[in-house]
């Protein structure tokens, strides 16, 4: 194997895995050590340069960074069920914690005379917002609803996310100066382009429900409702009570909020009902484990056949076909029936969240502007630019539904590719994210950040007693954790960011860093080929998606290799070693913003 480049970002960028699962790239270990010294403002403001909403994310993000989180692997020997640092809900801690941080927004840079116009106050829209209005741009969000948020407010409940957070979080963005005209819908693209913008983006989300058309849909409509709307109708108090018996349809998180709000709005009787396997489900798991804790049960493996009737609009239940996953020679998997006979549930009421579409019935397709055959924009998917060259999507509006986090990220590169565009700069040229790597000595043996691995478990969040938090939709479930907890949960953070960096040139090759390592990490061999040298270190890397950090040749011809995968980052190869081969180096990599790395 070659010598590894560590002066390469994209190396140790993979090895802090929470950072590079995040889709807005944030610097997850550096806010939860400023948890940990109770710096809660630091890592409210870290998160606040990346992820925008942490006070919303922190209660309602699908969480991509925890699956990769390293503490799981590394944990698998020790626990049953290894599980992630919880680093959603510390990020709750710092957005609870902190202290008034208004006065440390961005400083507002004079007007450049450039007018850029968002369509929709969702999370891509005021992402876009946030980068470009303190660099002087003009920028207008418009939106049907009277407050911005967009589907954040009007999709996601209140026992989950309350309304203040909500408006704290969106009005630190409004207060930017950028200009929110409430209540006002686009209803035309080619006029809106008419009114002379500079750029506009379309971040309107996916604000279609799927419906199901099958027997008995049209007869008893007024007891079947598209779950997004009747999510938004609940958000705005017009829906305030629904039947006792409740079928909600499908699998996903909407779904989830939808039969959890049910439960709330007096549903005594409220299941799911999927078509796919429990497993399979589109769901998170822990909204699925909320449902389930909240009384409500998942009935996988059935397929809605017919909404049934009295003939006189009043539903009474409905028909489901049972069927079974089979797979094929290539793993392909089909539903087909069991043949057993169809399973009949009583319902007064019937919320469909079986997906959503993008719907842009506003959008002329005579403007420029071209879509592909599943009605999406057609854009570059690292700019984010579509045929119009001063139009950019982004959120659920540019590829489909996903999630706030994914919209958020959007909006960081179409701010990016907004501001080359109106600096007559080349869209397509990205600036490359700014990287440092700086030793954390403090002495001989002493480091800048607690080197301690805990062997705790994760922590649990408390949750508000069961008939509180089910009597009222407004009552918040989750009661975050407190400051003693928070410190205990970000203490399981393996720093990941704070690397072993070895120096060939100052190795004796006594082997002590080999004998300290507690995870068997380190191993001094001959070179090889990299699936073969995998298999004779001193444990064998199996994780191939990790890379291994190979070292040039040592004096004795041996290389030094190291298994990034289990790492605990605990610094004892680095106060062991005799030369100070090994140093301890922190990584810091953050994502270039609009107005910076541009060629003058």
């Amino acid at each position: 194997m070659q010598r590894t480049d560590i002066a390469n970002p994209a190396y140790f960028h993979k090895v802090v895995d929470c950072q590079y699962a995040c889709p807005a790239h944030t610097p997850v270990p550096e806010y939860i050590r400023m948890i940990a010294q109770r710096r809660y403002s630091d890592a409210y403001m870290i998160n606040w340069v990346s992820n925008v909403f942490p006070g919303i994310l922190g209660r309602t993000c699908d969480r991509p960074c925890e699956p990769a989180c390293r503490r799981g692997r590394v944990e698998e020997s020790n626990a049953k069920d290894p599980e992630p640092v919880a680093i959603c809900r510390l990020k709750r801690v710092a957005a609870d914690m902190k202290d008034d941080v208004r006065a440390r927004m961005p400083k507002l840079a004079p007007k450049n005379g450039k007018r850029v116009a968002c369509v929709g106050a969702g999370p891509a829209s005021l992402t876009v917002a946030r980068d470009l209005a303190p660099l002087g741009y003009e920028v207008t969000v418009f939106d049907s609803d009277a407050k911005a948020g967009g589907f954040i407010r009007t999709q996601i409940p209140r026992f989950r996310l309350p309304e203040s957070v909500i408006d704290e979080e969106t009005g630190y963005i409004l207060d930017l100066g950028v200009e929110f005209r409430g209540g006002e819908r686009i209803g035309s693209m080619a006029a809106l382009m008419a009114e002379g913008w500079d750029a506009i983006f379309v971040g309107c989300g996916a604000p279609r429900g799927r419906d199901l058309d099958l027997p008995g849909r049209q007869e008893a409509a007024a007891s079947i409702h598209i779950g997004i709307d009747w999510l938004n109708s609940v958000s705005f108090g017009h829906v305030t009570s629904i039947g006792q018996r409740v079928i909600v349809l499908g699998g996903g998180n909407t779904a989830m909020d939808c039969c959890r709000s049910a439960r709330r709005l007096g549903g005594t009787d409220v299941k799911v009902i999927v078509r796919s396997g429990f497993e399979e489900m589109k769901a998170s798991p822990w909204e699925k484990e909320d449902a389930q804790h909240e009384g409500i049960p998942i009935i996988n493996f059935h397929v809605p056949k017919a909404f049934v009737h009295d003939g006189e609009g009043k539903l009474l239940g409905m028909r489901f076909e049972i069927v079974q996953a089979a797979y094929d020679d290539l793993g392909r998997r089909t539903l087909v029936p069991t043949g057993e006979p169809e399973a009949y549930f009583e319902c007064d009421e019937v919320l469909v969240a079986v997906g959503q579409e993008n719907a842009f019935p506003w959008i002329e397709r005579d403007c420029g502007i071209d879509f592909d055959k599943w009605g999406l924009p057609a854009l570059d998917k690292d700019t984010f630019q579509s045929s119009v060259p001063n139009v950019f999507f982004g959120g659920d509006a540019a590829f489909g539904p996903k999630n706030i986090i994914t919209a958020v990220a959007h909006g960081h590169e179409a701010a990016v590719s907004i501001d080359k565009l109106l600096r007559a700069e080349p869209v397509y040229v990205r600036p490359a994210p700014m990287t440092n790597l700086v030793s954390q000595k403090m002495g001989i043996h002493e480091w800048s950040y607690d080197n301690d691995t805990s062997n705790d478990l994760r922590y649990k969040v408390p949750w508000a007693k069961a008939e509180a938090a089910l009597a009222s939709i407004r009552v918040e479930v989750e009661l975050g954790f407190d400051a003693a907890t928070a410190f205990k949960e970000a203490e399981r953070c393996l720093n990941c960011d704070v690397q072993t960096v070895f120096n060939e040139t100052a190795c004796i090759e006594c082997d002590a860093c080999v004998d300290i390592c507690p995870m068997d990490c380190i191993s001094f061999t001959a070179n090889g080929d990299e699936a073969e040298l995998r298999t004779r270190l001193k444990a064998p890397a199996l994780n191939l998606a990790q890379d291994l950090y190979v070292s040039g040749g040592l004096k004795t011809g041996r290389v030094m290799v190291k298994d990034e995968d289990v790492c605990l980052h605990c610094g004892l190869c680095a106060e062991r070693c005799p030369t100070g081969a090994w140093d301890m180096k922190k990584f810091l990599l953050k994502m270039t913003p609009a107005g910076q790395g541009v060629t003058q």
